[in-house]
């Protein structure tokens, strides 16, 4: 278990969360940073977005899993990712599209001491 989260959400997106589950069941994100979805996590009922071999499972968030495709983490892996919840219009498979609400990722750098931390965690795993 890290001690560290990857991936984290505000109360505005638990609540946002609850939501769509209570309207569609088990869910689950991706945050691809692709052309077509820009870089919003996408929320989708869990199993009908097919997970690729290079996506990463960052954690949960409200009980759904959350990936993140290879190339992003990479280029992400240094930074805590915040799912948080604006006003405005999810991407168009987004679940939350027409809530009027979309999810926005935010993130901020580990400190040094975080870092090593989840570090260690991650070249401890099997």
């Amino acid at each position: 278990m890290t001690t560290v989260a990857r991936v984290t959400p505000t109360d505005a997106a638990l609540a946002l969360i609850e939501r769509l589950r209570r309207e569609h069941g088990a869910l689950m994100f991706h945050q691809s940073g692709g052309c077509c979805d820009g870089s919003a996590p996408m929320c989708y009922p869990q199993g009908e977005f097919i997970v690729g071999d290079y996506d990463r499972l960052l954690g949960e968030i409200g009980g759904a899993p959350f990936y993140i495709s290879g190339p992003q983490f990479e280029y992400w892996q240094h930074t805590q990712l915040i799912i948080d919840v604006v006003p405005g219009r999810g991407g168009m498979f987004s679940l939350e599209g027409p809530t009027g609400e979309r999810f926005l990722t935010r993130s901020r750098l580990y400190t040094d001491e975080e870092w090593a931390l989840l570090s260690a965690e991650e070249a401890a795993r099997p």
